[in-house]
């Protein structure tokens, strides 16, 4: 089968896709049949091995094998089953975030644990399910679990159209809440599209100078500073920070007694990721897919994604 591959850190120009031996199930684990991946910032981090503290995991001075082929969102079809899965069979249409499970989804085939993964709906292709696992659930868990956003809220997304950030546009608009996007002047309709209200384009307005306050401040940029969020939150505002800009940040999360602003982590689990198969068959959830590119086009496809221009999701579609 056809795997891409690293064997060490740098740029793109490490990537190369390459013949590799096809896993076989453990007892607890399906064999895949990769349809579709996504490409998200988690893995040019581990390409290129940065922050240096993430080397920790994935092996200090060059990739282990764990990390030498990327992909953290996988969707495809079942073709054979451990003796111990009790859940899925073989045909059967799944996605979902392995990061936690073994990493490696660029490949023509994977070995996942059954708890990794849910059914994909009916009425999502393979690429939009691709899309959803890692973006929504990182969405999910700053919008929901961290911001505790209610009807009414008042929520700023900076970032709005990203991979992250139009799940988090649409999920805040789902949980009823008045949203403000901030983002480019070419990505405002999309956003609007997602369900903003009010939409702010960094390249004209500054976000900083509006003496507008918010409940919750979704930072999927990480280009503000604690004494922004100090002054654009309310009184008991919450802020979640995406990626690992947001270390930074909490080094002085003192500003806020320690308590109102979160670096967005979390552990892919089924009961999530079901919730949002299930919004995403209701319709109350979209993948915005910018572009999809081929297994052989993994390194284009990351060069794009470092250039912090996509829209939405960009897709591997593995033939």
């Amino acid at each position: 089968m056809k795997a891409v591959k690293i064997d060490r850190y740098g740029g793109p120009e490490e990537i190369y896709v390459t013949d590799v031996e096809n896993p076989t199930p453990a007892d607890q684990e399906v064999l895949i049949k990769v349809k579709a991946a996504a490409i998200n910032p988690l893995d040019w981090h581990v390409l290129r091995g940065t922050p240096y503290f993430m080397r920790a995991l994935t092996g200090v001075f060059k990739p282990n094998e764990k990390f030498q082929t990327l992909g953290a969102d996988v969707a495809g079809v079942v073709e054979q089953v451990g003796e111990q899965v009790t859940e899925l069979k073989i045909g059967d249409a799944v996605f979902g975030d392995i990061f936690n499970f073994g990493y490696g989804a660029l490949a023509e085939y994977i070995c996942v644990p059954e708890e990794a993964l849910v059914l994909k709906p009916e009425n999502i292709n393979f690429e939009e399910a691709a899309g959803v696992p890692v973006a929504a659930l990182t969405a999910y868990h700053g919008i929901n679990r961290f911001g505790k956003i209610k009807p009414g809220s008042e929520v700023l997304i900076n970032g709005a159209s990203g991979g992250v950030g139009t799940f988090a546009v649409q999920l805040a608009k789902y949980y009823g809440a008045n949203v403000t996007g901030v983002c480019s002047n070419r990505n405002i309709d999309l956003v609007k599209d997602c369900g903003a209200e009010d939409v702010l384009d960094y390249t004209e307005q500054d976000v900083r100078s509006q003496d507008r306050k918010y409940d919750l401040i979704f930072d999927a940029v990480g280009n503000l500073s604690l004494s922004d969020y100090k002054n654009l939150l309310t009184k008991n505002g919450n802020c979640a920070v995406i990626g690992f800009g947001g270390m930074t940040h909490l080094i002085g999360a003192g500003l806020f007694g320690g308590r109102h602003i979160k670096m967005v982590d979390f552990k892919a689990n089924q009961q999530d990721l079901q919730f949002i198969a299930d919004l995403m068959e209701s319709r109350d959830l979209s993948t915005v897919v910018d572009r999809t590119y081929s297994l052989n086009q993994t390194a284009e496809a990351i060069t794009y994604l470092e250039t912090s221009r996509a829209r939405g999701k960009v897709i591997i579609k593995i033939q």
